[in-house]
């Protein structure tokens, strides 16, 4: 509840997805409907945030999701009523028609899509049980697909598999840019605070940034206490058009 009271107090264009430790453990759905109650319009599970300063369009999938193809826990149930699969691709499609084709259409959601690969390092891959398949959300591949049909969207944002596999011998891929344009970025980099050799504490985050409308850089970053940058990784960054000689 801290942290819910916290975003509340931030002084910027904000957008939240709750995910599947933001639930409670109640079965009634009772906590859930609290925190969703404080967030107010802030919460975008199967809504849309838009804004003209920046000007971009954030929908958010699935409230609450663990993964693993379609399944609502008890207290999703309690605060949402019994949505069906069908139902929750149609909110996410409709939240996506509201946002104007001249800004970004960016997708936020606590699991990625299905689609992305079976694979332990895939970036929804199951990495903690054997055989390792596709654990995404195939709501959201469904309302990708169907959004896909008006417009291609910019990017999809989620966390929920951690980026270091089970084991700590290798990396989950966290960046990937399909056929059609889209880019998909794991922001799950667990724990999010760690210490450097000189033990200061460094807070990472996934950064992108739009220039024109257009995707133009995606990182992970980690800060220092101060907000100067300690190290980042690039995963992405537009090469810059050539100019035509005079």
């Amino acid at each position: 509840m801290r942290l819910v009271k916290a975003i509340r107090t931030l002084p910027i264009p904000t957008a939240v997805i709750l995910g599947n430790h933001d639930r409670g453990s109640d079965r009634t759905g009772e906590v859930l409907r609290h925190q969703l109650n404080m967030l107010g319009d802030l919460h975008c599970g199967w809504r849309v945030r838009k804004w003209q300063v920046p000007g971009l369009g954030v929908v958010g999938g699935r409230p609450c999701s663990s993964g693993g193809g379609f399944h609502l826990s008890p207290e999703v149930l309690g605060a949402f009523g019994p949505i069906t699969l069908d139902e929750s691709v149609r909110r996410i499609v409709l939240a996506a028609e509201e946002v104007p084709s001249s800004i970004p259409l960016v997708i936020l959601a606590h699991s990625g899509p299905t689609g992305l690969g079976s694979d332990a390092n895939s970036p929804c891959g199951r990495d903690w049980k054997l055989p390792s398949l596709d654990w995404g959300d195939k709501d959201l591949e469904l309302a990708i697909h169907k959004i896909r049909e008006k417009r291609i969207p910019d990017l999809i944002v989620f966390g929920h598999m951690h980026h270091l596999l089970k084991g700590g011998s290798r990396n989950r891929t966290t960046f990937l840019k399909d056929r059609w344009g889209t880019v998909y970025l794991n922001a799950a980099s667990v724990p999010r605070f760690v210490e450097d050799q000189a033990g200061n504490t460094l807070r990472h985050f996934s950064w992108v940034e739009f220039v024109n409308g257009n995707l133009n850089y995606v990182a992970h970053k980690w800060f220092r206490r101060d907000a100067s940058v300690a190290s980042e990784m690039i995963l992405f960054k537009r090469r810059p058009i050539a100019q035509s000689a005079n």
